[in-house]
Parts: C-alpha cells; structure tokens; sequence
C-alpha cells in the first residue's frame, strides 16, 4: 500500500508539471488579424505564429487582412505556404484602409524562376479574390469551442469593428457581438501609447474603428503600446544569418524589400503576438478602461472592474522577449515546400 501511494504521489506531480509546461498545453488557437505591408514586423510575428504551431504551442486558424491592396494576401499565401500550412483561409478587408503598394509584398509574390514557376508558392494571385474578412471571421468563431479562440490585432481595428456588427448569418445565427462573446477568450493588440502618448499608427489610421473596439469589445483587450515594441530591435545580422538555411525566404526578402539593408526594426507587432501564446513574457498593467480620442491617442484609467490593459516590460522582459522573436521567426518550416527542396542548404 506504501508503494502505491508514493507511486500515486510521483504520478500526480508528473501530471501537475505537464499541466504547467507550454508544451503539454493545448495549443492557443489563434485568428491573425493584419496590416501585412505597412510595415515588416507584421510579417516577422507571422513567421513566429508558423513557428509556434510547430512546437505545438499555436494552431494558426485564419489571417484577415486590414490593408487594402491586393499583394497583401498573395504574400501571406506565400508565407504560409512556405511553412507548408497553404490551406489556412485568409481573409480580405472591403474598402479598407492603406491601399497603396508595398515592395514587401509584391517583389515576392512576383518573382519567378526561369521555368516561370513561383520562387515562394502560392495559389492565392490578387488579394481581391480571397474572401471578405467579416464572413470569414464569422465562419471560424462559429465553429471553434466556446471561450477559447484568441484573436491577434496587429493593424487597424477595421475587421474587428466590422465584426461587432456583423448580423446573423448562414454561419451563426448570434449578431457579432454575440458571437464574439461566446467564442473569444482574449485579444491580443499591437496600438497605442500608454498610459498616454502620442497617437500611434494602428489607432490614428482608423480612428472611428478604434474607438468602437475598445468601447464595445465583450472580451478582456491587452494591448501592446509603441513604447513596448519600440525597444526590443530585430537586428539585420539575424535577417543575413538565420535565415541562410534556403537561398530565398520570404520573411528575409519582405525585410530586405522593405528598407535598405542593413537596419534593425522595432517589433510592435511580434510583441503583441508572442503575449497571446506566451502570456508570462511580460508584466502588466492594472485592470482598466481604454479610450481613444479625436486625434488617436489613446487614454488609461484605473478600474478594478476594467476589461483592458496594457504590457509592460522590464529591460530583462525586453531582452528575453527578443531572443525569443528572433528564435521563433527565423526557425525554419518542419518541411520545405517540394519546390524549394531541391534549392535548399544543409541546415546549419
């Protein structure tokens, strides 16, 4: 009897450290909402997602888009496809915001070899016929588990604003804010300044939409602020050295495509994306209410009773942060697409 009770004891301890092990976990199942082309970190925290699910950390359900240009979608296409996950559906804003071109984008969904075959695969070809963003989110959340999706918002709020009010659909018969209720544990944004600053891209680009989501979002919001992504540098010597494991990749190449190399970026968006996984990456603030004002700044107020609250990261945090961003994006895919096996390099 002593024997079985220690052997009980030992068997409990194993499942406790399991259940406390990101690995023994459920995967996050995520939805990637984006401004894919504004800017590369964007395409860096994409990268991390595709990285994540193949530690099994993250289940990538679909990405929406919020930039309004065609290239947009095809290079996200790419993107999953060279992390061999070419059937997640992606999702296109209607008469969105920032249509205007992107080097990132285009110069890699173009490029081809000599036979006239894609250097990054894809069969998405124009972002105009991918579905709209609204009815593809509605589609997910009505078939995930109640209160278990997270949502990643790492551009406008356009998509989301949209989705608050959505009505019934074939897909669900809940209005959107309904819907959003049920299905959505936690939204994880990259906007804003805090407790206050000035006003920052994400939010000043739509304001309008903004301005609903933090009002209106049934759900706990933690955003990530400019002053968080701001001090964590993606270096340049990681974009010549870590990716070298195949001759093209399209993280590498939107980065370079995107400024004159060399140059290291700021990682907004990775941040937001790495706490929805991996919440204990950083610290944050109290529980409270976020506002946001005629001119895109956005406001904090101490609430006991709030729903929304904002990182915040110590040097050390930072530094982790970044090891981690830079680990996770530049790992390569568990199997190259057929297409680049044969231009491939001996991983290092």
């Amino acid at each position: 009897m002593h024997s079985y009770n220690k052997l009980a004891r030992i068997q409990c301890v194993l499942l406790l450290c399991c259940a406390l092990t990101p690995l023994c976990a459920a995967p996050v199942r995520l939805i990637f909402d984006t401004d894919m082309g504004n800017d590369v970190d964007d395409a860096v925290a994409l990268a991390m997602i595709h990285a994540l699910e193949s530690r099994g950390e993250a289940k990538l359900l679909a990405v929406t888009i919020t930039k309004d240009n065609r290239w947009a979608a095809p290079f996200i296409d790419a993107v999953n496809t060279f992390y061999g996950r070419g059937e997640i559906p992606i999702g296109m804003v209607r008469a969105g915001k920032t249509p205007d071109d992107a080097n990132m984008l285009r110069v890699p969904s173009e490029r081809k070899r000599p036979d006239g075959s894609f250097v990054y695969p894809h069969d998405l070809l124009d972002g105009r016929e991918a579905p709209e963003a609204v009815g593809l989110l509605r589609k997910v959340l009505a078939r995930e588990n109640d209160g278990q999706l997270v949502i990643v918002q790492v551009g406008f709020s356009t998509n989301l604003a949209r989705l608050l009010d959505s009505n019934s659909d074939d897909a669900s018969p809940l209005a959107g804010r309904d819907l959003v209720k049920r299905k959505v544990r936690l939204l994880s944004i990259m906007g804003g300044a805090f407790p206050e600053g000035k006003p920052e891209y994400n939010i000043q680009t739509d304001i309008p939409s903004a301005k609903k989501l933090f009002g209106e979002w049934p759900t706990p919001i933690v955003t990530s602020g400019y002053e968080v992504g701001d001090k964590i540098l993606y270096p340049a010597a990681s974009i010549l050295k870590d990716y070298s494991y195949v001759p093209d990749h399209p993280i590498a190449e939107a980065y370079r495509e995107y400024m004159k190399m060399p140059y290291d970026r700021p990682m907004w968006d990775p941040t937001a994306t790495l706490y929805a996984v991996r919440p204990s990456s950083f610290s944050l603030s109290p529980r409270g209410v976020i506002t946001v004002d005629d001119e895109g700044r956005t406001h904090f107020t101490a609430d006991d009773k709030g729903r929304r609250r904002y990182l915040k990261a110590t040097p050390e945090q930072g530094t982790a942060a970044l090891r981690a961003i830079i680990e996770l994006a530049s790992r390569p895919p568990d199997k190259l697409p057929r297409a680049l096996k044969e231009y491939a390099r001996p991983s290092r």
